[in-house]
């Protein structure tokens, strides 16, 4: 399989006699089949002045663009349609939609999920690189497991996957817990990327050994595992949640993972009104109510 850093004979870059501006970020690998998350070092600017002036806070603030690059060797892929950029090689697009009743199905998928109602599936041996982000990505291998992931954080996977809804299991839990009634399951056994809202640097991955894990905010991004997801007070009484000054806490109970995104909040708060309102420390994030 080729190094998607490596330059092709004849190439721009070689021609110019320049390096390659890209980084290898993240990667992971199964038989027949490769992820990488390529990040560029910097970006060489524009001659349009509003579009140069981002450019250059971009690379002061170190932040990069990135792109996923899937290599296949006689295998095949899922992702997201309309995330494809280009690709190069013996590679096939199919994009099976099953009859009236796959279509229904899809379009099911599409409006509990979040996720794009038909998922192109690229098939064979070559190079299939997804459109450049500034966004951020998780790479996970899962062996005969499943994950219920946020809805709108699947990004791509190897075919060996399963990626359909899940629904919870309590009204409760839809209404209050704000994830909704309905989140992207993955299951089986090969490599999943999820796009992430915050840098996977910041995200922190709780094991839980048959333990309990409470959540004051909606920053749980996946779980894995046999784990159990409701929404219960802070404490058993009225009383104690209210001198508490909490309210409703995300809950994980049973043995997995989870995955929280603690900054989530606070990129947000910043997106809305910059760095004042940040002056303090948070009291809380807030469980949806």
């Amino acid at each position: 399989m080729q190094d998607p850093l490596s330059t092709a004979s004849g190439s721009p870059a070689e021609a110019t006699g320049k390096k390659q501006n890209m980084v290898l970020i993240d990667s992971a690998s199964n038989q027949g089949f490769k992820v990488d998350i390529l990040g560029y070092k910097t970006l060489a600017g524009s001659n349009d002045p509003r579009t140069a002036q981002a450019v250059y806070f971009a690379n002061q603030t170190d932040l990069k663009l990135k792109q996923v690059c899937l290599t296949l060797n006689q295998s095949e892929a899922i992702v997201e349609a309309g995330a494809l950029h280009y690709l190069h090689g013996h590679i096939e697009l199919q994009n099976p939609v099953g009859g009236v009743g796959g279509l229904g199905k899809a379009m099911l998928k599409k409006m509990l999920t979040n996720e794009t109602a038909f998922m192109p599936r690229y098939q064979g041996s070559g190079s299939v690189y997804l459109e450049p982000s500034f966004g951020d990505f998780l790479i996970y291998n899962l062996r005969n497991e499943e994950i219920i992931a946020d809805r709108g954080l699947f990004y791509c996977s190897e075919a060996s996957l399963s990626v359909g809804v899940a629904m919870q299991k309590n009204v409760s839990s839809a209404l209050l817990g704000g994830e909704g009634l309905f989140q992207t399951q993955v299951r089986g056994s090969g490599i999943a990327v999820f796009e992430l809202p915050v840098p996977a640097s910041e995200v922190r991955c709780v094991h839980l050994n048959n333990e309990t894990l409470q959540v004051d905010g909606n920053f749980a991004l996946m779980r894995s595992g046999r784990i159990d997801f409701s929404v219960e007070k802070s404490s058993k009484g009225m009383f104690g949640s209210l001198s508490s000054g909490e309210g409703l806490l995300q809950t994980f109970r049973g043995t997995g993972r989870v995955w929280l995104a603690p900054t989530q909040a606070i990129y947000n708060q910043m997106s809305m009104g910059g760095l004042s309102g940040l002056s303090s420390a948070q009291h809380s994030s807030r469980t949806t109510t």
